[in-house]
């Protein structure tokens, strides 16, 4: 792109044409205080106004956000006309928004914060009355506050932008303007699908997910047997609650960490996966042989789950009747590893951390209960996990690397690992349907055609003679594509991976938050690479395992053997697969 030359403090820069002038003064070195840009380009732009600077010769202020660069161009960002005017704007952000801030689950993460210390915005300065407050806490996912709102439109934005969907929407106006779903109904009745994309934009604490952190203190303080399960994404992102790079593995010091909090025994969720992929192939391969219904859709992601109960009631018997892997590891620990050590199911206590807010509502379903008792009974976020460990005085960069526990469950395959990006459980799929068919592992490891981040990846593979059509979705704006044209009768997949969230799991609604202002220590361009960073580190790992096909899990082989059957048996059936609701769509005014 063509180099134009502009000031910056009197300093000449070239920069590149197109800029605007925030971008132009962060790529010079600059941070001008800002609460819309640079967060995955998803904001209401120029609403704030706590980017406002001098550009000589422009009338007044501009906000910096949306005011482009051109030839010649002076911009003074120190000036205190500027200075005072970002000071103010903040102030009057601060004058509607609740200050209880030792409160609030987002303190040592609040961009509203930073932006009153970068400008120096004083207590009080803007006093009367505060627009009428909305507070939603009835889901077990996601907790609004409109207090805490500042109306940037990320939530909108992200919403949009990943599903297509208009569940945030601006409501009223004037004073009385607020965020939340269609006439401020709670999530629980609205078309949320409690994937928590939106907490991961929202700025402040509006927007958090539902804590059981306490819920997960009383079981201890009860005497429960608490056990604790990991899922793929986590190990990928947790470093970063830390102070570490994006994408490093941290997978021997959170197992760690998790033994000095206190959890009777830490186990691996890839283990589950591997499980998962026996019950899912086997069921896919089944539909193909026997005329099932086809295509086959993953169900490994309650987000996406929630979606299909809610916009596709009709497609339902497409996805595989597979729990998700962290409901099957709960159902095994509770009907199978209990039993073993002695334990009665009621008394033990399942905790799973997962990358997911939606996570938390699935474990709530009445559907995911086997033999009358929960397969999970607490649900914790990456990022709650940060919190437990940092409230335990563990000082999680010194801690050494573990193990996790395997002594009768809990081995797991590289298939295992990649079920935490989108593709991966495509992957691992069809290196276990291969061998299936054909009693032979494939010889390359990889399916490089269901890797990426592109929306939609598709292929064609020849599956022992058999022709397999394949598709791959992640974020529900690319899944509705393949939906309508399953509804339609047009499709000519055969089996179609879903992931709720843009990424899939390394990207869930519970993982770090990714801000700059927050990482100093990463490369500026952190917003365009951090998936890729997260994915990296599961792949690698997948790459170190010495097993790389869930079928070639020897403990996977034994559960079977000793306690299944088969997979897809009649027991298999009873704790490892579930069923699906068509439940009320609300509309969208």
């Amino acid at each position: 792109m063509a180099k134009i030359n502009i000031k910056i403090e009197g300093i000449p820069y070239q920069v590149e044409s197109g800029m605007t002038v925030l971008e132009a003064a962060r790529a010079c070195g600059y941070e001008i205080p800002s609460l819309c840009a640079f967060n995955h380009g998803e904001c209401n732009k120029g609403s704030c106004r706590v980017c406002l600077v001098e550009v000589v010769g422009a009338r007044g202020l501009v906000a910096s956000c949306v005011y482009p660069v051109n030839e010649g161009m002076e911009i003074i960002i120190s000036s205190p006309k500027a200075t005072a005017a970002r000071r103010a704007s903040v102030e009057l952000l601060l004058s509607n928004h609740s200050m209880k801030c030792q409160q609030c689950e987002k303190n040592d993460k609040c961009e509203l914060l930073h932006v009153a210390l970068l400008t120096g915005a004083r207590e009080d300065m803007f006093l009367g009355s505060q627009t009428e407050t909305t507070f939603d806490d009835v889901t077990p996912s996601i907790v609004r506050d409109t207090s805490k709102c500042i109306l940037c439109g990320r939530c909108v934005a992200r919403c949009a932008n990943a599903h297509g969907d208009g569940v945030l929407t601006f409501q009223n106006r004037g004073f009385k303007t607020i965020i939340g779903p269609a006439q401020n109904r709670t999530f629980d009745k609205s078309p949320c699908i409690m994937c928590g994309q939106c907490v991961n934009v929202c700025p402040t604490g509006a927007l958090m997910e539902k804590s059981e952190i306490a819920k997960v203190d009383a079981a201890m303080a009860q005497g429960k047997y608490v056990v604790v399960q990991t899922a793929p994404a986590v190990r990928a992102a947790l470093g970063e609650e830390f102070g570490m790079k994006i994408g490093t593995p941290v997978t021997g010091k959170m197992v760690a960490a998790l033994k000095r909090l206190g959890f009777k025994k830490v186990f691996d969720t890839n283990y589950a996966a591997d499980l998962t992929i026996m019950e899912e192939a086997t069921e896919l391969l089944g539909r193909i042989k026997n005329g099932g219904t086809l295509p086959m859709i993953t169900s490994c992601s309650p987000g996406w789950v929630n979606y299909a109960e809610i916009r596709y009631g009709d497609l339902l018997p497409h996805l595989s009747s597979c729990k998700s892997p962290h409901e099957m590891m709960g159902a095994v620990l509770k009907h199978y590893y209990a039993e073993k050590i002695g334990v009665k199911p009621e008394d033990m206590f399942v905790v799973s951390i997962m990358p997911c807010t939606a996570k938390k509502y699935e474990a709530e379903r009445d559907q995911l209960k086997s033999r009358g008792v929960k397969d999970v009974d607490a649900v914790l976020t990456t990022r709650e996990l940060g919190k437990l460990i940092k409230r335990s005085g563990i000082n999680f960069a010194k801690l050494p690397d573990e193990e996790f526990d395997s002594d009768i469950i809990g081995e797991y395959t590289g298939a295992g690992v990649i079920f935490g990006v989108t593709g991966g459980v495509m992957e691992a799929a069809l290196r276990t349907a291969h061998y299936i068919l054909t009693g032979k592992e494939h010889d390359a490891v990889k399916f490089e055609a269901v890797r990426g981040f592109d929306g939609i990846k598709e292929a064609s593979l020849d599956l022992a003679g058999m022709t397999v059509n394949i598709a791959v979705a992640h974020g529900m704006k690319n899944a509705k594509v393949l939906l309508d044209e399953i509804a339609a009768g047009t499709s000519k997949y055969h089996f179609i991976e879903i992931m709720g969230c843009p990424g899939g799991c390394i990207n869930g609604g519970g993982q770090p938050y990714v801000r700059e202002c927050f990482l100093p220590n990463e490369d500026l361009d952190i917003i365009d690479t951090y998936k890729e960073k997260r994915a990296q580190a599961l792949y690698s790992e997948d790459e170190r395992q010495v097993l790389r096909q869930s079928h070639n899990n020897p403990q996977i082989k034994a559960l079977y053997e000793q306690f299944l059957g088969e997979p897809n048996s009649h027991l298999a059936h009873e704790l490892l697969h579930t069923e699906y609701v068509v439940r009320e769509c609300f509309p969208e005014i």
